[in-house]
């Protein structure tokens, strides 16, 4: 309390002598405080697409070994946010999707993303909200596993997934810390999932975690939903997502991890190398992590 008085004294005694001395005083009124406060309100939006390039190439003389093999991956991640003094509403759209093809092979795919994120939250104190959030995500196109044939003993390549199969939908509320559009972690511990899976896919066994003969299965559990992005030095950002989940109604000891790292390196406003990075592990799925990893050339386009 003491030193809270000496600091007012000195302030008070230092604008006294600034007005004695006649020098001009830099005040700001209420009216330009709330129009500063209020610079960042209502939408803002922002989308970058990138297209990633690699190539291999060997001739027939070459020694070393070696396969040659082209890839390509495209990408959109849009972001659309509102903002009030008392309420933060952000949205992310992420669609990605790659194809690679190797010399003797049939082309495959690296990457097939489809996924929405809304996240409300009402202001509690300081960096903390009331939160409620809906995500969802599946795939565009169809994913193939390579089985051997019981009659040839051949490798045969059969369909194991395809748009809306499978496809995740989570909401719940929790809390919100956010400090910005750069740095926030969502904690949901009341979070229903639904996971859908077309019942072709279920005819002869589960899938997915979806029962037999099933299309869908439910679970209830705990949600855990960060994002960090940051920059490691000048034109070199990194972007960080992780999506963690636990399911109280079977095996909550199991949680489901989705974690996704962005990086990129500016070389100029339009091209930069990207490095991709995702590790997924979902026990439902198949019990082991399922890892990605996607580095080239990139075509950026910010919007």
């Amino acid at each position: 309390m003491r030193k809270f008085f000496l600091a007012l004294t000195l302030t008070t005694l230092s604008v006294f002598s600034q007005k004695t001395e006649g020098e001009l005083i830099n005040t700001t009124s209420a009216a330009e405080t709330k129009a500063k406060d209020t610079t960042n309100m209502g939408w803002k939006r922002a989308g970058n697409f990138v297209l990633l390039l690699n190539q291999s190439a060997f001739n027939n003389e070459w020694l070393g070994g070696g396969t040659s093999n082209i890839a390509g991956n495209a990408g959109l991640n849009y972001d659309f946010n509102y903002k009030t003094p008392d309420m933060i509403w952000d949205n992310k759209f992420i669609a990605a999707y790659g194809l690679t093809k190797q010399k003797g092979q049939e082309m495959t795919k690296s990457d097939d993303r489809l996924e929405f994120t809304s996240l409300l939250g009402k202001k509690a104190k300081g960096y903390w909200f009331y939160s409620g959030f809906l995500n969802f995500k599946t795939q565009m196109d169809a994913g193939f596993v390579k089985v051997t044939d019981p009659v040839t003993s051949d490798e045969i390549l059969v369909k194991n997934s395809h748009f809306f199969s499978p496809a995740y939908l989570q909401a719940g509320p929790g809390m919100l810390w956010k400090k910005s559009d750069n740095l926030k972690v969502n904690i949901a511990p009341a979070t229903s999932r639904v996971i859908f899976v077309h019942k072709h896919f279920t005819e002869f066994g589960s899938a997915f975690g979806v029962e037999q003969g099933k299309s869908s299965r439910f679970e209830f559990g705990a949600a855990l939903n960060g994002y960090y992005k940051f920059n490691i030095m000048e034109n070199v950002s990194m972007e960080n997502i992780l999506n963690l989940y636990s399911n109280y109604l079977e095996k909550p000891q199991n949680v489901d991890m989705d974690y996704q790292m962005n990086l990129v390196m500016k070389i100029n406003k339009y091209i930069s190398t990207n490095v991709a990075f995702q590790a997924i592990y979902d026990d439902n799925a198949i019990g082991a992590f399922q890892i990605r990893e996607v580095f080239g050339l990139g075509f950026n386009y910010g919007f």
